[in-house]
C-alpha cells in the first residue's frame, strides 16, 4: 500500500515480502538492547516495540497513540486527537525505554524537547506536533459521524492551551534519569532546564487542569503539586552533580513550601489519604505515582491509606478508573472506562508496598484483556472491550514499568 499526492507519479510497488524480512531483522537487532528476563517477559518485549513505533526516527518525537477521537464513551463526546507529543507522556516513555535499558533514545528526545520548547521558558506548551511545532488547534468534523456514532469528532487538541503545571516535574524526572544512566551533558540543555523551572517557581500556586486535563474549574490537584516537588528537587540535584544554573536556594524553598501545602491540603486527616485537590476528599489514581517520584515511601502510612481508599472508590470489576466521574470534577458529560495505566500503576504500588502476591496475580489478567497482537488502547472494560485512542503510549509503558518493579520486588522477596 503506498499513498502520493495526486500530482505526484505513483511510485513503484516495494517488494513486499524483502520488506517485512528486513523489519523483522531491525526489531530483533533492536530488542537486543533489553536484557530483561523476568515477569511478563514476553508482553515487555511487544509493549517496547509499541514505544519504538510510536516514537519518530527522524525528529525524536514521541506520539501519545496513532489514532484520533475514538471514544472513551461509546455515543459520548470524550474523543480526542491523540497525534501529537504530550511531555508529559514523552516524559513517561522515555522513562520506561530507559529502564529498558534503551539510553539512546534520551538524547534524541532531548535534542527534540530543546526545539520544541527554545524561546520563551514561559510559552512552553504541554504538548506538540511531532516536529515539535506548536500550532495544532482544536476543531470539530462535523460531517464524520463518528466511531459508533461517537461525536463531535476532534481534529488537533484544544488542551494545547491548559495550564498544567506537573508536566515540568515528568520532564525533570526524566531528564535526570537519563543523566544517571549515562546521557553525556548539555550546555544549552541545561540551560533551558534552570530557566524553566525558575519560571515554574515563580506561578506554581496557581490551579491548573491536571493530569487528566480537566475542562471545568481549575483546581489545585495533589498530583501537580507533586510533580511541583519533583521538579524542585531534581532541579537541586542536577545543580549539584551537574551544574545546571538556576536559583537553587529559591528551589530549595519552593521545595519545602509545596511539600507543606500537599500534607495540609492535600490529605484527609479523617479518610487517612491524599485527595485529588484540595476541596475534595475524592481520590485519584494519580495518587499512586507518589512512590514513583520519590515524594514518600510506599510504606509510608498515609500512601498506604491512599491505596486503600483508592481501592474503595475507583475500583469497577476489579479495574481502576481515573477518578469518578459522577464527581463532575471534568466538565464533561458521559462516563468513562477504566484505565490500563491506572491498573499498572496500581501493579506498581502493590510491588513496592511489599504486597507481592498482589502484584502477582493482577498483570496476568490484565494481559489477557489485550488483543490478539498484545496490543492495549487506552481504556478497556472486564470484558475486554476497548475504548480510547489505541494503541496507547500510557497503558504500553505502564506495563512495561510495573513488570520491573514486580521483577524488584520479587527479587527483594
Amino acid at each position: 500500500m503506498a499513498w502520493v499526492p495526486s500530482h505526484i507519479e505513483e511510485c513503484e510497488p516495494i517488494d513486499v515480502d524483502a520488506a517485512i524480512a528486513a523489519t523483522i531483522a531491525q526489531d530483533q537487532e533492536w530488542m537486543a538492547t533489553s536484557a530483561y528476563d523476568g515477569p511478563h517477559a514476553e508482553a515487555v518485549r511487544r509493549s517496547l516495540l509499541v514505544l519504538r513505533y510510536l516514537s519518530h526516527e527522524v525528529t525524536g518525537g514521541l506520539v501519545a497513540a496513532p489514532t484520533m477521537s475514538l471514544p472513551e464513551d461509546f455515543g459520548g463526546e470524550r474523543n480526542w486527537d491523540y497525534r501529537y507529543c504530550w511531555l508529559r507522556d514523552a516524559a513517561l516513555t522515555l522513562e520506561a525505554l530507559l529502564v529498558a535499558g534503551y539510553s539512546g533514545k534520551a538524547a534524541a528526545w532531548r535534542d527534540w524537547l530543546l526545539r520544541a520548547v527554545a524561546g520563551d521558558p514561559s510559552a512552553m506548551q504541554i504538548m506538540y506536533r511531532l516536529d515539535a511545532g506548536h500550532d495544532l488547534p482544536e476543531r470539530e468534523l462535523d460531517h464524520l459521524p463518528g466511531y459508533r456514532d461517537s461525536r463531535p469528532v476532534h481534529l488537533g487538541n484544544g488542551a494545547v492551551d491548559q495550564r498544567q503545571i506537573d508536566v515540568l516535574g515528568e520532564v525533570m524526572v526524566a531528564l535526570e534519569m537519563s543523566r544517571e544512566q549515562g546521557m553525556t551533558g548539555n550546555p544549552d540543555s541545561l540551560a533551558l532546564q534552570g530557566a524553566l523551572v525558575d519560571d515554574l517557581a515563580g506561578h506554581w500556586r496557581e490551579p491548573d487542569h491536571g493530569i487528566w486535563e480537566i475542562r471545568a474549574e481549575l483546581r489545585h490537584f495533589t498530583q501537580s503539586r507533586v510533580m511541583v516537588w519533583a521538579a524542585m528537587d531534581r532541579a537541586i540535584t542536577a545543580h549539584e552533580k551537574h551544574g545546571m544554573p538556576g536559583d537553587v536556594q529559591n528551589w530549595r524553598r519552593v521545595r519545602e513550601q509545596v511539600r507543606e501545602l500537599i500534607e495540609t491540603e492535600g490529605f484527609d486527616e479523617e479518610r487517612g489519604c491524599y485527595t485529588q485537590h484540595d476541596a475534595t476528599s475524592e481520590v485519584d489514581a494519580s495518587l499512586l505515582l507518589l512512590p514513583t517520584v520519590g515524594y514518600c515511601e510506599a510504606t509510608d502510612e498515609r500512601f498506604v491509606g491512599t491505596v486503600r481508599a483508592i481501592e474503595e472508590d475507583l475500583l469497577r470489576d476489579g479495574l481502576v478508573l481515573r477518578y469518578r466521574t459522577e464527581s463532575g470534577v471534568d466538565g464533561l458529560s458521559g462516563d468513562e472506562h477504566p484505565f490500563f495505566l491506572c491498573c499498572f500503576w496500581l501493579v506498581s504500588a502493590y510491588a513496592r508496598m511489599g504486597r507481592v502476591d498482589d502484584a502477582e496475580r493482577y498483570p496476568a489478567w490484565l494481559l489477557s484483556l489485550s488483543n490478539d497482537v498484545g496490543l492495549m488502547a487506552e481504556e478497556v472494560d472486564h470484558e475486554g472491550t476497548f475504548y480510547g485512542n489505541f494503541p496507547q503510549a500510557f497503558s504500553h509503558l505502564g506495563l512495561i514499568r510495573a513488570a520491573y518493579d514486580l521483577q524488584e520486588a520479587q527479587r527483594r522477596r
